[in-house]
């Protein structure tokens, strides 16, 4: 395994570790928008069709709404106490995706 895998998302993140120094507000504050494809090739193909499906969307947009097709989410790459971690923004939620 290479890529990074789905760690957590902001609604479930350890309460000690929301405002801590390099904890989940500093990665937000300091993430950079990333396009899907530079996510993809970053994170662990099971662990995103798993998030994926889990947030209802269909794996082709013939099928219905994809991820790929929704304008609501976006990718973005960011430190997490000085670890690279790739997340989506789907809702306003953060879910992160690390090694």
């Amino acid at each position: 395994m290479t890529g990074a895998t789905f760690y957590c998302s902001c609604v479930n993140w350890p309460r000690e570790d929301v405002s801590a120094a390099g904890g989940l507000c500093d990665m937000i504050n300091h993430a950079r928008m990333i396009s899907r494809r530079t996510f993809l090739a970053n994170v662990e193909p099971d662990s995103y069709r798993e998030l994926e499906t889990d947030l209802g969307y269909a794996r082709n947009s013939r099928s219905g709404l994809s991820m790929a097709r929704d304008w609501a989410v976006s990718y973005h790459k960011s430190k997490l106490h000085g670890e690279t971690v790739y997340y989506i923004r789907h809702s306003a939620i953060e879910y992160v995706f690390a090694k």
